[in-house]
Formats: C-alpha cells, sequence, structure tokens
C-alpha cells in the first residue's frame, strides 16, 4: 500500500496525486510539486490516503516541498505576469488579425512555460504568433484550443437557476451528457430549455440520469400496449416521477388515467429520439 495525497492546482479542477513522502500536510496546505508541464504549486485537498501502487500506471512522484513565504510571493508574481502576457497577447492577435478569442494565461511556477488559452471556430496559424510571444516573455510558449464547455468553466458565471455554473464551482471533469438523457427525462427537445450558457447541453442532466434509467425499468413508455381494469390500451403519455400514465382504450377510445402499479404490460414501448431531432441537436452533445 502507498501513501498518497490529492493535489488541485485550480480551485476546480483535477486533482492529482503525489507521494508526501514523509512530510506532514494538511488540507489547504500548498506544496511544490513536479508535473508533466514542470514544477507547480498546487493545493491540498485530500490526505492520509493508501491505495495500492499497482493500480498506478506511473509512478507516484514525490512532493518536493511546503510552500515557502518565498514561494508564495513568486506565485503573486507570476498572476501580474499573466495579466501582463493576456493584454500583450491580445495586442498581437489583433495585428495579427487572426480569428481567435484570447480566454486565459497561466505561468507555470517556475516561469518556464506560459500557456495561452483560446477558442476559435477554425483552425488558425499561430505560428508567427508564437514567435512574438516568445520574443516578448523569452520563455516556451505554448496555444490550446479549447472547446466552449472549458471557456465556460474559465470565465464562470450564473446559469438559468441562478446559481454560478456548476462547471466552475464544483465539477472537477465534465461528464458525458446526450440527447437521449433528455428525452428519458421528459424534458423539451427545445436547444433553449436544455442547453447552458455555453451551447451545450447542461451538465446538470446527467445528475438524476441514473434515477430516471431505474424508473424506467419499472414503468410502461409512451406507446407501450397495456391491460387496465377497463380494458386493454395504448400509454399515451407518462409521468415518470408520479408513476400515473394515461392509456387509450381500444374498445371506447376513452383516455384514462391510472397508476403503473395496477396494469399488466403486454408490450413495452421503446422511447426514440427522431431522426430530424437528432441532426438538429447533434451539436448540442459536443465539447
Amino acid at each position: 500500500m502507498l501513501k498518497i495525497i490529492g493535489v488541485r492546482f485550480k480551485s476546480v479542477g483535477k486533482i492529482y496525486y503525489f507521494d508526501p513522502a514523509g512530510k506532514e500536510v494538511s488540507v489547504g496546505d500548498s506544496v511544490i510539486v513536479e508535473t508533466a508541464r514542470g514544477v507547480e504549486c498546487g493545493e491540498v485537498v485530500m490526505t492520509d490516503r493508501e491505495i495500492d501502487e499497482t493500480k498506478f500506471n506511473n509512478p507516484i512522484k514525490p512532493i518536493i516541498r511546503r510552500a515557502t513565504e518565498q514561494d508564495m510571493r513568486t506565485i503573486e508574481k507570476n498572476r501580474q505576469r499573466e495579466k501582463d502576457a493576456f493584454e500583450v497577447c491580445r495586442q498581437k492577435i489583433e495585428s495579427h488579425k487572426l480569428k481567435m478569442d484570447l480566454i486565459d494565461v497561466e505561468c507555470t511556477f517556475d516561469n518556464n512555460k506560459i500557456l495561452f488559452y483560446f477558442t476559435a471556430e477554425n483552425r488558425v496559424d499561430f505560428r508567427e504568433l508564437v514567435k512574438d510571444l516568445a520574443s516578448v516573455f523569452r520563455t516556451r510558449i505554448e496555444l490550446r484550443q479549447i472547446g466552449v464547455r472549458d471557456e465556460a468553466k474559465m470565465l464562470g458565471g450564473l446559469g438559468i437557476c441562478g446559481q454560478p455554473f456548476c462547471c466552475s464551482r464544483f465539477l472537477g471533469d465534465f461528464q458525458p451528457v446526450s440527447i437521449k438523457m433528455a428525452k428519458e427525462q421528459g424534458l423539451s427537445l427545445n436547444p433553449t430549455k436544455i442547453s447552458g450558457c455555453c451551447g451545450r447541453l447542461m451538465c446538470c442532466l446527467k445528475y438524476e440520469q441514473d434515477s430516471y434509467e431505474d424508473l424506467l425499468k419499472h414503468t410502461p413508455k409512451t406507446g407501450a400496449i397495456v391491460k387496465t381494469s377497463e380494458g386493454r390500451g395504448v400509454v399515451e403519455e407518462v409521468n415518470l416521477l408520479t408513476g400515473r400514465l394515461r392509456v387509450k382504450l381500444d374498445k371506447t377510445g376513452n383516455v384514462i388515467t391510472v397508476n403503473k402499479s395496477v396494469v399488466e404490460v403486454i408490450k413495452d414501448g421503446a422511447i426514440k429520439v427522431d431522426r430530424n431531432e437528432l441532426k438538429a441537436l447533434k451539436a448540442l452533445e459536443g465539447k
């Protein structure tokens, strides 16, 4: 078994695991560690965990040290450098007339690299831009094109619920969300009602999906043929949460409302997304 700690480099980002190397650290402490992109300073968010070392493909790196006052001053200088770099890069983008929007800038702790995050509708030839930035900052320059969901996570904002975006508040990773989820939850497939400010399907569709999938296993679907106390009929409408069904009777054509517990399913229906609807809404599923 290997003792590990969890470290985050952004307030709402992925958790990376490191070996405390015998050093006493607590949640909230800042530590200096070596990562794939260089030496970084992160915040400890998890301690005193033991795991099977064989579960990790790569060896767990030890932390270098707990952050000192000098390290924290370095971080403050880097934050100012990021602000300056953002303004310089924005001006360079305008001068090169590139069709891209600068979103954020990050400096590594050791100033070995500056990362510029941007969005663009198409591929951008930014080779000359990189040369200009390298000549200004005298360090490695990396430009990363991100998607609209990442942009929303970085910039933040308020969702239609009135709360700050889930992605910028507590979601470390984006979960896959599909049109099928919206259909199974009985939601309108109107893009304005099921998509977030980023223009993609709302992340919160994922939260209750497991519950809806469980309800669907025990509830006749729209189009199902069922037997009721008044005869056979076809399910026209389903309320998954209450278990109430609207059934059109075969003999009389009357529509009755019954509970799912008092009907016998002869042939179940299926939830399908119309091909034209799927084609029109497919862009909402992207990253």
